[in-house]
């Protein structure tokens, strides 16, 4: 089926980039770990007749007319979250997984405030208190580390000691490239020892939460966790907000996001996180999320025998984190380049504490979701690594990255992209 008819008759440029990206999501493989494939019900929601709706407000509270789908198209989506992650409220109107974040922080904060939060080099995100963005304008953020990076071991102590010199009114745990899993009680403790919020941002890990695969922040007394909804989720690109159980927070969001930050929220990406998360509910899920677990442990076995640095020592979620210039001296944006070439897509990274720009870093991440999505198990998972390592190493000889190429193709075509998830 070709869902690109009208486009294709009307607009003959974008067409042709949209067959474009077909083909090239169906003969590659992605191994971006924030990015993942929807079902066509998920895409088929996205662009339904609800991107024309206007629909300012919250479910039984708007301020147009005309809302008696939009509502219960809302309220199927924030049932099915809170049923998802434990929570007592949802909030699915942000559009993304920074402006959730950014909404949490100015629901929660007052400018001068003070945030606790991963430092971008050691796994956080942009919004967590990089430099870079409008946010360290606002709020001060400090921040905490791990303390030995081949284990990926937090420095709970350091942490602690920060917090309590510093006073944060939110002690902020979540990650970008971090593969290990944290220890959430530590986090709760210490922001109950200063009086903070604790608060979680589990877009990576969304779909590892919600399939039982991990630990589930809310069962340590986590406040709140923001998300995006894509990722492990496999849902719309998104956010979400969830609060586990304060009415109050609850309303402070939800009046940060719309009218404190949003205007009308984008009913069709509502419609199609509430079919997404319909999918997250099916026991067949909790298989999926498992299985990205021990794809991810295939792979880090593979780049282990190599002798290929791995960050943290492997991974115990989704991702994982190679210092490919320390253990080959080729340079993430190379290894990205060169993986590319022959159809393998991932995204150079900075590691812990990177000597190397960003733009041009020491390591290269990958993980397992996309290909999971797809149907391989540890053995595919395994020869992909193999293929990676291969190409890293043969990246001057293009007789042997077109061989390559050509296998990654044939496992692209044995494991099509599924237009559904039983």
């Amino acid at each position: 089926m070709n869902p690109y008819t009208h486009i294709k008759k009307q607009d003959r440029q974008v067409y042709a980039a949209l067959e474009g990206e077909e083909a090239r999501q169906a003969e590659g493989l992605e191994l971006i770990p924030s990015e993942n494939y929807v079902s066509l019900a998920v895409r088929e929601a996205n662009f339904s007749i609800l991107t024309n709706k206007y629909s300012e407000g919250y479910p039984g509270k708007r301020y147009y007319g005309g809302q008696k789908y939009t509502d219960i198209v809302e309220n199927i989506a924030r049932e099915r979250a809170k049923k998802l992650f434990g929570a007592q409220y949802a909030n699915v109107q942000t559009l993304g997984g920074a402006n959730a974040n950014i909404a949490m922080y100015f629901a929660l904060l007052q400018p001068g405030d003070t945030v606790l939060g991963m430092d971008l080099s050691h796994g956080g995100h942009l919004t967590h208190g990089h430099p870079v963005t409008y946010l360290t304008k606002i709020f001060k953020f400090v921040r905490y580390k791990m303390k030995d990076a081949d284990t990926g071991e937090i420095d709970y102590d350091e942490m602690r000691a920060v917090a309590l010199r510093e006073k944060p009114k939110i002690v902020l745990a979540g990650f970008s490239a971090y593969p290990r899993e944290l220890d959430y009680a530590q986090f709760v403790s210490i922001a109950r020892s200063v009086g903070a919020y604790a608060v979680m941002d589990i877009a990576h890990i969304a779909g590892l939460i919600a399939g039982h695969a991990v630990k589930n922040p809310f069962d340590y007394g986590f406040d709140i966790m923001t998300s995006t909804t894509h990722k492990t989720l496999r849902g719309p690109r998104g956010g979400l907000i969830l609060t586990r159980e304060s009415e109050e927070l609850a309303k402070k969001i939800d009046r940060m996001v719309f009218p404190g930050l949003q205007g009308g929220p984008h009913m069709n990406n509502i419609a199609a996180k509430a079919v997404a998360f319909g999918e997250a509910l099916k026991p067949s899920f909790k298989m999926y999320v498992k299985q990205i677990l021990k794809n991810a442990k295939a792979m880090e076995g593979v780049f282990k025998a190599a002798n290929i640095r791995l960050i943290t020592g492997g991974t115990d979620n989704h991702l994982l984190l190679a210092d490919v210039f320390g253990s080959m001296g080729i340079t993430g944006k190379e290894a990205e380049s060169v993986l590319d070439e022959v159809g393998i897509t991932l995204n150079k990274n900075a590691i812990a504490d990177d000597m190397r720009g960003p733009m041009d870093p020491s390591g290269i991440r990958f993980g397992t979701p996309a290909i999971t999505t797809r149907g391989f198990k540890e053995k595919e998972s395994a020869r992909v690594a193999e293929l990676m390592v291969e190409t890293l190493h043969k990246r001057t000889d293009q007789k042997a990255l077109k061989k390559i190429h050509v296998e990654v193709k044939s496992l692209c075509k044995r494991f099509p992209i599924p237009k559904s998830f039983a």
